[in-house]
């Protein structure tokens, strides 16, 4: 069975099996970005916690963020963790759109993927991972997003080797599946759900997972 074979069965299994995820949180584009960049090496529950202190201080755009202290910025969202290195991160991504688009997220949407992914990988602090949730999720760009749950699942199911970078993992995803931002996300989406709840880091919980019937 060939790749796109298989990753759309699996996706389908997943979706019958779990219904539909309503993913990434946020209220607007620029949300879902910050959420991108605050989510990384935390749960989203403390990114939850950082972003509304930005919302019940009405900060919580470009430019307002931009502008404040970085030591305000830094308290503000010290619940999502390593905040000195994440307002850091902010504050480059905020300089990128304030360079690029005058802090108007959505004036990025009218940039190709091909132009705007490279662009969005020079901003310090901002990785494969994180670029791709931003594409994806706040830009709606075709730019399948690949993280640790990825990599485990398909390495369980075959699918994925030892010391396969990003870019091929994601190339196996995107050369397999229709072109489409709605697949994509919740593809990942339920990747991401099936990860947490049985393709466990240490002992997968493989007997009840929807994939199981995937497995060699």
């Amino acid at each position: 069975m060939g790749n796109s074979k298989v990753l759309i069965e699996m996706y389908e299994t997943m979706s019958e099996s779990l219904g539909p995820s309503n993913w990434w949180p946020g209220d607007s584009p620029f949300e879902i970005a910050v959420g991108a960049i605050l989510v990384q090496n935390t749960n989203w529950a403390n990114v939850e916690k950082a972003i509304d202190n930005l919302k019940s201080r009405h900060l919580l755009s470009a430019q307002a963020m931009h502008e404040m202290p970085s030591c305000d910025l830094v308290e503000l969202i010290r619940p999502a963790g390593y905040f000195n290195i994440k307002a850091k991160r902010l504050v480059n991504f905020l300089e990128f759109l304030r360079n690029e688009v005058d802090y108007e997220i959505e004036g990025l949407k009218v940039q190709g993927l091909d132009e705007l992914r490279p662009k969005m990988l020079e901003v310090n602090g901002i990785g494969p991972e994180t670029a791709d949730a931003i594409l994806l999720y706040a830009l709606e760009k075709p730019s399948f997003v690949v993280d640790a749950y990825t990599f485990r699942m398909m390495g369980r199911h075959g699918l994925a080797w030892e010391n396969m970078n990003y870019h091929d993992l994601q190339a196996l995803f995107m050369d397999a599946l229709p072109e489409d931002v709605a697949l994509y996300n919740e593809y990942h989406a339920l990747i991401v759900r099936v990860g947490k709840e049985w393709c466990k880091k240490k002992c997968g919980l493989c007997e009840n997972c929807p994939l199981n019937s995937f497995l060699n």
